[in-house]
């Protein structure tokens, strides 16, 4: 099953896309795609309902976050080996944990902004994972259990205030409109081995990023483990799993970075596609 938010910022409606492509209304089963949805019984009757027997919403809606009403979103860094390398940065022995803001949740298609001052905003494909049961030091083994779905995350990155503003990735990593996430959750069932996934990112039409999930140092069900050591994770709850080589940060010989008038798409198998149209700061940006 893929759940989906489709319509106007902060109008958005419930729906799920079909075996044909086509986006169904959800809004006379439920109100909204919320955490309480993604969880046991809940997600069980929606998975329940058949399709056709739902509204085909007509044109190109936009497309919103998937879930609405997420507590955390996670993210681990280094997650790749050939990522961390072109970092100038060893393999981690551990998972790095670093927390993105819920304020810069945005739709999969909506603006990317330059934030004020930056010169080093940089892209990032991940997978996204989503909570749907809670978890709390819950064993390896058991850790998909947890595990609602999947989702494509453009984990967007300002280089010098993660790095060079005082040494916490936070700054880098929250700014507002850095967290394009869906355009759905495909459900673990559809999803099948999440450590089998193509994914990709293009700048301006130029790939710049390839990679496949299998080459995640730690996978899906040891983030999980990991992080629920630490907190206990909740329906809802976004952890993006780190990125591919190909980041701006890498590229040889020189670094390069967004610029207002670029644009991203970007994929993960499975998963769908998004596509951001990159803009200066101004407050009508991101307002």
């Amino acid at each position: 099953m893929k759940l989906l938010r489709y319509g106007p910022k902060g109008q958005e409606k419930p729906g799920l896309l079909d075996a044909e492509g086509r986006i169904r209304d959800l809004s006379g089963h439920v109100t909204d795609i919320t955490p309480a949805q993604l969880y046991g019984e809940e997600l069980a009757k929606l998975k329940a309902i058949d399709p056709t027997t739902l509204p085909v919403v007509e044109g190109e809606p936009r497309y919103g976050v998937p879930v609405n009403g997420s507590r955390k979103f996670i993210a681990i860094g280094l997650n790749f080996a050939d990522h961390a390398a072109e970092s100038n940065l060893p393999e981690p022995s551990e998972p790095v944990v670093f927390m993105k803001a819920i304020s810069c949740l945005s739709g999969p298609n909506d603006t990317v902004v330059i934030p004020r001052g930056s010169l080093k905003t940089d892209w990032e494909v991940e997978l996204g994972i989503v909570i749907g049961k809670p978890a709390s030091y819950v064993e390896q083994a058991d850790a998909l259990d947890h595990v609602a779905g999947y989702v494509l995350i453009n984990d967007v990155s300002e280089r010098a205030f993660q790095t060079e503003r005082g040494g916490t990735w936070d700054k880098g990593k929250g700014c507002d409109t850095f967290g394009p996430v869906g355009p759905w959750i495909v459900t673990t069932d559809e999803v099948g081995d999440v450590q089998k996934l193509d994914m990709w990112l293009d700048l301006n039409g130029k790939r710049m990023q390839t990679g496949n999930t299998k080459t995640m140092i730690f996978g899906v069900a040891e983030i999980v483990s990991y992080v629920s050591q630490f907190m206990t994770l909740e329906p809802g709850d976004l952890i993006t799993t780190g990125t591919p080589p190909g980041v701006g940060l890498g590229q040889k010989p020189e670094p390069f970075y967004l610029k207002a008038g670029d644009v991203m798409t970007l994929g993960i198998e499975k998963l769908g596609q998004q596509r951001q149209d990159v803009v200066a700061w101004s407050k009508e940006a991101v307002s």
